[in-house]
């Protein structure tokens, strides 16, 4: 199975937290052993600056997260399904 994670790199999710957020999920796809493919890419921007910092994970976009909510994310994302 293959995964993708899109990170909006614009400049409000950016500054907003998304820096945060790509090495905290760059750290947790090191720690954990996901029996899958992960394509992780950034965005120049998905045009939602009001509902970030956003990621999207396999075409589901969830804006708001920040470095208390990412792991439980991918966790949901990754690992449940």
């Amino acid at each position: 199975m293959e995964h993708c994670i899109k990170i909006c790199m614009g400049s409000s999710c950016y500054s907003r937290g998304n820096q945060e957020n790509l090495e905290r999920i760059e750290r947790y796809l090191s720690k954990r052993k996901i029996g899958c493919v992960i394509d992780l890419r950034g965005s120049r921007c998905e045009g939602l600056c009001s509902d970030g910092p956003i990621v999207e994970i396999d075409g589901r976009i969830h804006g708001g997260v920040n470095a208390d909510s990412i792991e439980q994310l991918l966790d949901q994302q990754l690992l449940l399904q």
